[in-house]
């Protein structure tokens, strides 16, 4: 008898991310997609926006946004802007088996720090309360059944893992991390802007969000440290490279670095410790996360890094493993380790 497959529904499927999962629910063995919702989409052929979806979806036409719709789903995922995700949530959780929301509205746990960084004050703590933090690395037992699952976002996913053992271990000072990444342009979004218009972004490498991004509450909860974020847009597709620098505490030394990275991630079906320095065209398109660390004792630094692919790993692939975790699936269905590499 063939195995039934459980019921997905996509909520701003029209955009990078929903395009991303779109492509991974059609290559994953216990998924099927019922909806596909794009409300400045709606009527249009996903394969019209997206070519390369054709031939797995022939048919599929983004559509408005109707609740009836989603109720008997197994799995629903919010691709929204983070206020909205935050008011249309409390209609799904508990009539869909699970919600995984792609924004910030349910990831940072302090409900005071919202205002200052997203610009709104957070009206669903008891859903904030239940959230579960969607990176299995860290938070695997208390995903599992989860009703709400929060995605840690492209930044916040490759600054985590890179830091996190170390400072777990006590390899590294608390206080005065400095988290410095390049990505890639699709984590500006599909919509046209001065930030992704080609003139702008050939050639050209820019910082943005100084001293105030919005990432940084989430970074410091996940990481439990103080860091400094910056990150960089430069002119490449897809992809993050976060390169972390803090200063060494207790019995640090290169072997302990590398060390506590090993001993963290022993076992992990996605998150790598490889001898080089990470590099995104090696996850391109994949769910693998690539860290390394150095200690340079001379300069008294550790040097901790990780290489994603924004658009997997850093949000519709790690949405999906976290999602697989919840429903009781084996953790890397519809998911790959493998880079699209030459």
């Amino acid at each position: 008898m063939t195995k039934s497959r459980l019921k997905v529904g996509i909520i701003g499927a029209s955009g990078f991310t929903g395009a991303e999962l779109l492509r991974l629910i059609a290559g994953h063995p216990d998924l099927e997609l019922v909806v596909a919702t794009g409300d400045s989409m709606a009527g249009r052929r996903a394969a019209d926006l997206y070519p390369s979806l054709a031939t797995a979806y022939p048919d599929l036409v983004f559509a408005e946004f109707d609740p009836t719709r989603f109720g008997d789903l197994d799995l629903a995922v919010l691709g929204l802007p983070h206020q909205a995700s935050m008011e249309l949530a409390p209609q799904l959780v508990g009539e869909v088996g699970c919600v995984v929301d792609l924004s910030a509205a349910f990831r940072i746990k302090d409900a005071t720090q919202y205002p200052d960084f997203y610009g709104f004050e957070h009206s669903e703590t008891e859903l904030l309360a239940e959230a579960v933090f969607g990176l299995p690395e860290l938070h695997r037992s208390e995903l599992v059944g989860a009703r709400l699952i929060a995605t840690p976002g492209c930044h916040v996913t490759a600054a985590t893992l890179a830091l996190r053992p170390l400072v777990a271990a006590g390899l590294v000072e608390s206080d005065g991390i400095i988290v410095n990444n390049v990505t890639g342009i699709t984590g500006a979004g599909r919509a046209p802007s001065d930030t992704n218009v080609f003139t702008n972004i050939d050639s050209n490498v820019t910082p943005y969000g100084l001293l105030h991004h919005r990432h940084t509450p989430e970074m410091e909860q996940e990481i439990g440290a103080q860091v400094t974020f910056t990150p960089h847009l430069v002119p490449m597709s897809r992809g993050i490279l976060a390169t972390c620098y803090a200063r060494p505490a207790g019995d640090c030394s290169p072997e302990r670095v590398m060390g506590a990275l090993h001993e963290f991630y022993t076992d992990e079906p996605f998150t790598t410790v490889i001898d080089g320095p990470p590099a995104t065209k090696s996850v391109l398109g994949s769910n693998a996360a690539h860290v390394s660390a150095r200690y340079d004792e001379r300069t008294g630094t550790v040097i901790s890094m990780c290489a994603i692919d924004n658009l997997t790993k850093g949000a519709s692939g790690g949405a999906l493993q976290a999602a697989n975790v919840a429903l009781g699936l084996d953790e890397t269905a519809g998911l790959s380790t493998i880079g699209l590499a030459p």
